[in-house]
């Protein structure tokens, strides 16, 4: 048996924390100012601590009411998603999800028809803005470490390698002759170590200058330049693997490099037990990530 104070107080205890009136609590739940504070009294009883601060013309919480308040926001929100889709078809099989875009175009929309093969009672709705991510059953995330507060697993590191377009090969023997030509990409608004890295794997540091160079703020902006002979850009190759098979874009090295960067999948803790955000962290382990 759970030790629990009964639902109807945590219930009346959510809804005046947010308010903090015993007469508008009564109002939203249509019972009497007095219910109000008698349901609060009991549970304050049963916890054996003060919630609410009692002034003359307004209530404040505690200590342990701001704590209790913040849980039970949570577990009410989890119940109330867990009824939903019980109720609701339609909620039941649509995902929110929040994609950086890149991700989105280039690495998940080839894969849908998977998905759908996988999970057909699956509707994706997805977004790239992130006004809220707790308004999202899902978010894949571009970083280096798991999210605080999350559940968070890393869908795949970053494999980077050297491309370019078919006419530039020759030119790329001679990279330190065309520092000029290097295309970096910026990730909120710095550049990315990419072509640092590489340069160190290769050997290369002393002998190119990579504070040369283009910046874009996409990768797909990045990628266009390439293909159009802009210039030579690293880039991870999951994210171009269809210019590498049609050979739009052609590596100029075999100096291959992970990370530290990578996608990881960030659930909130109200969301994991939903079997449409289950279905999809399945689908998504599942799946070859190049």
């Amino acid at each position: 048996m759970r030790s629990l104070p009964a639902l109807t107080s945590l219930r009346v205890f959510e809804t005046t924390g947010k308010c903090l009136s015993f007469t508008q609590a009564a109002t939203q739940l249509h019972v009497t100012q007095s219910a109000v504070s008698r349901q609060i009294k009991q549970l304050e009883d049963y916890l054996g601590v003060a919630l609410f601060i009692r002034r003359h013309h307004h209530l404040e919480l505690t200590e342990s009411g701001k704590q209790l308040l913040a849980k039970l926001e949570q577990s009410f929100n989890l119940m109330e998603s867990a009824v939903q889709e019980l109720r609701d078809p339609k909620q039941r099989q649509k995902l929110a999800l929040l994609v950086p875009p890149t991700f989105a175009t280039r690495w998940l929309a080839p894969r849908l028809a998977n998905l759908h093969r996988h999970s057909p009672e699956l509707e994706l709705s997805i977004h790239n803005s992130d006004v809220d991510s707790k308004l999202f059953d899902c978010c894949i995330r571009f970083g280096r470490t798991a999210r605080p507060s999350h559940y968070s697993e890393l869908i795949m590191l970053e494999q980077h390698v050297a491309v370019c377009a078919p006419e530039l090969v020759d030119r790329a023997q001679h990279l330190e002759q065309a520092a000029g030509s290097l295309l970096h990409i910026l990730h909120k608004g710095e550049r990315l170590p990419v072509w640092q890295n590489w340069l160190q794997a290769a050997g290369l540091t002393d002998q190119v200058d990579a504070s040369r160079g283009m910046e874009f703020s996409t990768l797909d902006q990045v990628t266009n330049a390439a293909i159009n002979g802009a210039g030579f850009a690293i880039i991870d190759k999951h994210m171009i693997n269809r210019e590498l098979q049609s050979g739009a874009l052609v590596p100029f090295s075999d100096v291959e490099v992970s990370g530290p960067y990578g996608y990881w999948l960030d659930i909130n803790a109200e969301r994991q037990g939903l079997a449409k955000v289950i279905r999809f962290t399945e689908w998504l382990r599942a799946i070859s990530p190049d």
